[in-house]
């Protein structure tokens, strides 16, 4: 069971702008919290002891933010990236990489909204070193990172495969146990040696193992979350924020419906 959780929390979100100007959108509030403190909470409620931030932009911001909160039996501590600026998400997980070689974690994409319960669901299909969670719809976009299946088990991840090749679409959530940590950390430093290793996604390191390595999904469908990505996305994260408020502090419901990911 994953004790650790890493969170890739260092961009600013210019494509959320202008609501990111002044703060990264980890920190953009929906229904009463950041989306930090929802991320920390849904992980305390799932048994998680321990989270490393990784911090960019604005990282004060969020070092405020990890000091002022409280919840009981979870540490919280930040990690600061200084590449983020001439990195893609690449580099947050290389400073990180030294988090990765003792024992089992999650790593979590820092605009990865989710209800407590789909954490809950994709931690019981953890069956192999590395466990990508992946959702499913009828049709995916350009900017989806789509992913091939074979069964459970990972072919294929990226944004360019085609209809044919997209069965499924990774949420930003990644399970590590045995020797998948190391394995994905020394692959990462293979990678950002090369020429224009610094701007790719770290996803495409995982696209690459799975042509080497066994790596398998555990499928969240029906569960609730969405991506913080655009301001399209803001209604049904602060819809999933509130309905997640009401739920802790046994508010009725006021009939709204909710998205299980963003429109």
């Amino acid at each position: 069971m994953s004790r650790k959780a890493i969170i890739l929390s260092a961009g600013q979100g210019k494509r959320l702008l202008p609501f990111t100007a002044q703060r990264p959108k980890c920190l953009l509030p929906l229904g009463g919290r950041t989306v930090l403190e929802w991320q920390i909470a849904a992980l305390a409620a799932n048994g998680v002891e321990e989270v490393v931030v990784v911090t960019g932009f604005e990282a004060q911001a969020v070092e405020t933010v990890i000091r002022a909160r409280a919840d009981d039996g979870i540490l919280v501590r930040p990690l600061h990236n200084p590449f983020f600026e001439v990195a893609d998400n690449i580099g947050s997980c290389f400073v990180a990489r030294h988090e990765m070689m003792d024992g089992d974690f999650v790593l979590l994409n820092g605009d990865t909204l989710f209800h407590p319960s789909l954490f809950a669901e994709a931690k019981t299909q953890v069956d192999a070193p590395i466990v990508v969670t992946v959702d499913h719809k009828e049709r995916y976009d350009s900017d989806d990172m789509k992913v091939q299946l074979d069964g459970r088990r990972l072919v294929a991840i990226g944004k360019t495969l085609t209809e044919e090749q997209s069965h499924a679409e990774s949420i930003g959530m990644l399970f590590f146990s045995d020797d998948g940590g190391r394995i994905f950390a020394d692959a990462l430093e293979q990678t950002i040696r090369r020429e224009g290793g610094l701007k790719r996604w770290y996803l495409s390191v995982i696209d690459e193992l799975a042509g080497q390595a066994t790596v398998h999904t555990a499928n969240i469908q029906g569960r609730e979350w969405c991506e913080v990505d655009f301001p399209k996305d803001l209604p049904a994260a602060e819809r999933l924020g509130t309905r997640m408020w009401r739920e802790q502090v046994g508010a009725p419901e006021d009939g709204a419906a909710l998205c299980s990911r963003a429109p």
